[in-house]
């Protein structure tokens, strides 16, 4: 009977899975997203331990999926650890195996405190790195581990964290090796090649954002970029900073589908909900967290992707205010 790891590919997922594999140093480490989850448990026999982290339930394949949890949890173990939004309809309690779900922490938290009697010192370090790198830092739990570390050191070891892995972009190998040097206690800054990379993508990052005024465009309330060498994440958030907008988006062109990067400062508007609304009447999916989401578009759908998307923002900034 194997174990596997199935674990997102940003930070907050590299560090959820180091802190799992170190607690299970016999497990399979592979990356997933919302979209593949369930082809990529097709992995996983029936009979294995299936160990899921900072994985989104998809909208569109939500039975799918529970049925698939089901029988992995029927004749194996399945372990869900997330903490972003359920699908409408969709209790933690009502997912089969053993859930970790609190929308109010980084997977990375969730992750350590469920492993902790497996874990010693100084792997707290990758829980906090792997909270800071999705900005849910400000909780009970890592304001404690916090205590035991000088906090500009673990910043420091976030950045070239966040840095390091954003200049790799879909090299999993890399990404996996990273996994394997933090589940061994060992900080970012001394990854062979991971604090190279984080040099080098910083240099990028301030090359794109003095060229990013003139590549971005504006509907309503949105601020737009497509098809940029960078981080979608990013630049939506200087898509919008640029623009001076509420609401940023950036996204690439990949095989007739525009996958995407959403962001707001907008604490009245629920991205989460807002795209999961919208995304699946145009054929795609999509959803997150409130103010930083993604969603996966068919091509010919993104101009009305974007018209309905300004819509709505505006209603909601119109209820916000009024109600």
């Amino acid at each position: 009977m194997a174990k596997w790891i199935f674990t997102h590919s940003d930070c907050d997922g590299i560090c959820s899975g180091a802190l799992a594999l170190a607690a299970n140093p016999d497990a399979k480490v592979f990356f997933t997203h919302p979209f593949g989850l369930l082809e990529d448990l097709e992995n996983a026999d029936s009979h294995d331990t299936a160990i899921i982290c900072d994985i989104a339930i998809s909208e569109d394949k939500v039975t799918q999926i529970l049925s698939k949890f089901s029988d992995i949890n029927s004749h194996g173990n399945l372990i869900y650890i997330d903490h972003h939004p359920l699908p409408d309809g969709v209790l933690a309690e009502s997912i089969p195996g053993t859930v970790i779900h609190n929308a109010f922490s980084s997977a990375s938290e969730l992750t350590y405190v469920f492993f902790s009697g497996k874990l010693v010192w100084p792997l707290d370090r990758v829980a906090i790195c792997g909270a800071i790198a999705d900005y849910m830092d400000n909780t009970p739990t890592i304001n404690q581990l916090l205590r035991g570390w000088d906090k500009r050191a673990v910043y420091f070891e976030t950045g070239v964290l966040v840095q390091g892995l954003e200049g790799r972009k879909r090299d999993h190998d890399f990404k996996r090796s990273v996994v394997y040097h933090l589940a061994a206690g060992l900080p970012p800054s001394l990854h062979d090649g991971l604090l190279k990379s984080a040099l080098e993508n910083s240099k990028r990052e301030e090359e794109f954002i003095r060229e990013l005024r003139g590549k971005v465009q504006v509907y309503g309330d949105v601020a737009y970029v497509l098809d940029v060498a960078f981080s979608l994440g990013k630049a939506a958030i200087y898509a919008k900073a640029s623009a001076g907008t509420i609401v940023g988006l950036a996204g690439e062109r990949r095989k007739g589908f525009v996958d995407m990067s959403i962001r707001t400062h907008e604490e009245s508007i629920d991205l989460n909900k807002i795209l999961r609304q919208i995304s699946i009447r145009l054929y795609g999916s999509g959803g997150g967290h409130p103010q930083a989401a993604g969603a996966r578009i068919p091509e010919e759908n993104f101009p009305k992707f974007i018209e309905e998307l300004s819509r709505v923002i505006k209603e909601s900034l119109r209820d916000g205010v009024t109600g």
